[in-house]
């Protein structure tokens, strides 16, 4: 089979070694492969993958099942699936767990589905199983035009919250408005403590920037508030005030998806149907849709993860592994 190989920071379509489910996983030929900032980070060698994941990065696919592995009985060969990866996805063919694979949403084009695993099952666990998102809380969302972010705007509206954003242009506010997001803020011109404040304050704020942003996060919560984060844009290391943290009986939490096991309480397998129970009818009944901003052939690799890195596209960046 083949796939994309990152040597000395570049991206090519090669020959690789093919791959064989085991016992409880299923292999899918890929139709299509999701694009996420995690994935730059390793091809910059900068995010290895965990003990025993594929070393093709890639941690979404959408395809179709061509053999299943001993032990697995709710999924058979021929069906159309979508999957959450701990690596492998940027390939003809990858193996994943069987309790990581979802059907393709209704409504929804197989190539694009590619791009619902990962930030379905990021702000699922992070908003609603971490933090205890619900209605009416208001909900701040660091990089609200990005895959997550448009994700998340839709999923907090059809959970009846409120919605605030960050993002760096207008066309990227005018387009988290369109989603449902009723405060936006750019964040060249703007103080998103501010006008957070201005409204209360934010009882959940799922972020992505990471230490830059700490202090001014404690700052823009309510009382009782949540901040969930998921990313290090800003750096790892900064100051927490406890003490104010106190006042507002606060919480801080960080999390991270790819490493998690497959199976147990925090497990992707249980996280994966939460997302299959709960989400996949909000995107059947078109409440909540995937954003796709641009789509390349999967020997384009390269230019996916550029145009990513620029920070000149909203909503995912599809690869098109099976064209």
């Amino acid at each position: 089979m083949h796939a994309i190989v990152a040597e000395n920071g570049r991206l090519s379509w090669q020959a690789v070694p093919d791959v064989t489910p085991g016992p409880g996983e299923v292999l899918i030929k890929v139709d299509a492969a999701g694009v996420n900032r995690a994935d730059l980070l390793q091809a910059a060698g900068k995010y290895p993958p965990p003990p025993g994941a594929s070393d093709i990065i890639g941690l979404e696919v959408s395809g179709t099942i061509t053999a299943v592995g001993d032990g697995v009985t709710d999924w058979s060969t021929g069906r159309g699936v979508c999957a959450l990866l701990a690596g492998g996805g940027y390939a003809e063919y990858v193996c994943v767990p069987a309790g990581q694979v979802l059907d393709i949403p209704d409504g929804v084009a197989p190539a694009h589905a590619a791009g619902l695993p990962e930030v379905a099952c990021t702000v699922w666990s992070n908003l609603v199983m971490t933090a205890g998102m619900r209605a009416p809380q208001l909900v701040l969302l660091h990089g609200g035009a990005s895959g997550i972010g448009t994700h998340a705007i839709q999923i907090a509206r059809a959970l009846g919250c409120r919605v605030a954003v960050t993002a760096g242009s207008r066309n990227k506010l005018d387009l988290c408005a369109e989603l449902g997001a009723e405060i936006t803020v750019d964040y060249h011109n703007e103080d998103f403590v501010e006008v957070v404040r201005a409204a209360g304050g934010a009882d959940v704020i799922l972020d992505i920037i990471g230490a830059a942003y700490l202090d001014r996060n404690v700052d823009a919560l309510a009382d009782d508030g949540r901040l969930v984060i998921i990313g290090m844009q800003g750096g790892a290391k900064a100051e927490l005030n406890i003490a104010k943290l106190l006042a507002k009986r606060g919480g801080v939490f960080a999390t991270a998806l790819r490493a998690r096991p497959v199976d147990g309480a925090a497990g992707k397998s249980a996280i994966v149907a939460q997302v299959r129970d709960q989400v996949w009818p909000l995107i059947a009944d078109g409440q909540v849709r995937p954003v796709i901003g641009a789509e390349f052939p999967i020997a384009e690799a390269q230019a996916a993860h550029e145009l990513l890195d620029s920070g000149d596209v909203s909503g995912k960046v599809i690869l098109r592994v099976g064209d």
